[in-house]
């Protein structure tokens, strides 16, 4: 086993102890810190932005939804809570400290976390059993991404969503908006001023 891995292993394992000793908000500081260009704040989305990201959306018709930057899953839990019992949520990071965690806290059938970047969405889903996805909610930082990438992102997610699908993205700059606004369809916006900072909600729709 080469040093490399063998320090992935032991910071894997430093995250696993700091989540059994600082629960949840300590995998998630460790993992602002460790990687700050792909977390987006200090602190997890307010229970205001949460629900107010999910609500436009028909859940009872949702078989396949899509998660990037779960992180510990402040999302996650109440999208799980809305999802029938036949579907599936693909949760998708590249801090393999947050998937850790999510595979070790949540012990759900319908949930598959993945290490991984957002780019590759439509494999993902392929590997996963699926040809298409009802909803892709992001919280990935876009002002952190290289244009590039994020642009990437955002054309893949339209691509991976069936016909009526939308695309959620919570930020607090409007870098994802104006990328959505550019590849959607149509998009809902909306400021979500209960969160600090103040966040910028939008919902990309693909049309049907």
């Amino acid at each position: 086993m080469s040093a490399k891995s063998v320090a992935r292993g032991t910071r894997r394992g430093t995250a696993r102890l700091t989540g059994k000793l600082l629960g949840s908000f300590g995998v998630f500081l460790q993992g602002a810190i460790e990687n700050p260009g792909m977390v987006g704040a200090l602190f997890p989305s307010s229970k205001a932005t949460v629900q107010g990201m999910l609500q436009l959306v028909d859940w009872k018709g949702c078989k396949v939804v899509v998660e990037y930057g779960p992180g510990i899953g402040t999302f996650t839990r109440p999208i799980l809570e809305l999802l029938p019992a036949d579907a599936r949520l693909i949760a998708i990071d590249t801090n393999a400290h947050f998937i850790d965690h999510l595979k070790d806290t949540i012990r759900d059938p319908r949930f598959k976390a993945v290490l991984g970047s957002a780019a590759d969405v439509e494999a993902i889903v392929g590997a996963a059993g699926f040809g298409k996805a009802d909803i892709v909610i992001s919280g990935l930082p876009f002002s952190g991404l290289p244009e590039p990438l994020a642009k990437s992102i955002v054309e893949a997610s339209y691509r991976v969503l069936k016909p009526g699908g939308g695309f959620l993205t919570y930020q607090y700059r409007l870098i994802a908006r104006r990328l959505t606004e550019a590849v959607f369809d149509r998009i809902d916006t909306k400021v979500m001023w209960a969160n600090m900072p103040p966040n910028n909600l939008t919902w990309g729709w693909k049309a049907a």
